[in-house]
């Protein structure tokens, strides 16, 4: 198999512990969670780019079946180690450098991620994120990036040994700066206060208003798009707020 210079892998499960099956929910009258997501990636990037890795459960078939449907790949691995997961998709499609975004955050601007992989293939960078680590992000919660080699994934892969980094990825580039090239992408004005992902029930209503906002404006939907449509929208902000405070509270290895 001929070596991709890059791969956008999309994490997804339906067992979410906080909303089971949330990235299944209707986010209009056409498309899943999943569905829209896959297809605004799609809008700026070709299938061949495009990966879904999800787990080995038998629920889990259902986003097989959507890949499948939008015509992109699929991996399956272990429901826990997302780490190992990551891992193995990467190696499978053979892909040097992996752009991970996860299925909760259906908004996820690909023009951002084209630039910020424009960045990261000429700094050469180990990592390059713009939500993570979260005390230095300057980005909505919901807009999450994170890029990185291979061959790194592959060194946290042989190192990290805890739960919390196997299961969230990514966590171990960041608690262990020095061992990697890492940057944070940050924009002039801090809207991390922010959010636009589904964690929560109440947060498709978010969702689905921004997404109906977008459409009936015909604008791509980046983040200063979305975050001037919340302000105005006090409201749904206040929904935002609200889970962003709730989660953090739960992903204590977060703050």
């Amino acid at each position: 198999m001929v070596a991709l210079n890059f791969g956008i892998i999309i994490q997804a499960r339906t067992s979410s512990t906080r909303y089971p099956e949330k990235i299944l929910k209707k986010i209009d009258k056409v498309n899943t969670v999943l569905d829209f997501q896959i297809k605004r990636v799609l809008k700026e990037f070709e299938n061949k780019y495009v990966f879904i890795a999800t787990t080995l459960k038998k629920k889990d078939k259902s986003i097989c079946l959507i890949a499948k449907k939008n015509n992109v790949n699929f991996f399956r691995g272990s429901e826990k180690n997302v780490l190992k997961r990551y891992l193995s998709c990467a190696k499978k499609f053979n892909i040097k450098n992996i752009i991970r975004i996860t299925s909760d955050c259906p908004l996820v601007d690909p023009k951002l991620i084209k630039k910020m992989l424009k960045i990261f293939l000429k700094e050469k960078f180990d990592y390059f994120a713009n939500t993570y680590p979260v005390n230095k992000s300057t980005f909505p919660d919901g807009s999450d990036i994170e890029i990185f080699k291979f061959s790194s994934l592959k060194k946290a892969f042989n190192f990290a040994k805890n739960k919390e980094d196997t299961e969230h990825v990514t966590t171990y580039f960041w608690k262990n700066t020095g061992k990697f090239k890492i940057k944070n992408y940050k924009i002039k004005k801090n809207l991390s206060n922010f959010r636009y992902c589904v964690d929560y029930k109440d947060d498709l209503v978010v969702i689905r208003q921004i997404v109906k906002y977008i459409k009936k404006n015909n604008l791509s939907g980046n983040t200063i798009e979305i975050v001037n449509f919340l302000k105005k929208n006090k409201s749904l902000e206040k929904i935002s707020k609200k889970n962003k405070k709730k989660f953090l509270e739960y992903r204590t290895d977060l703050i």
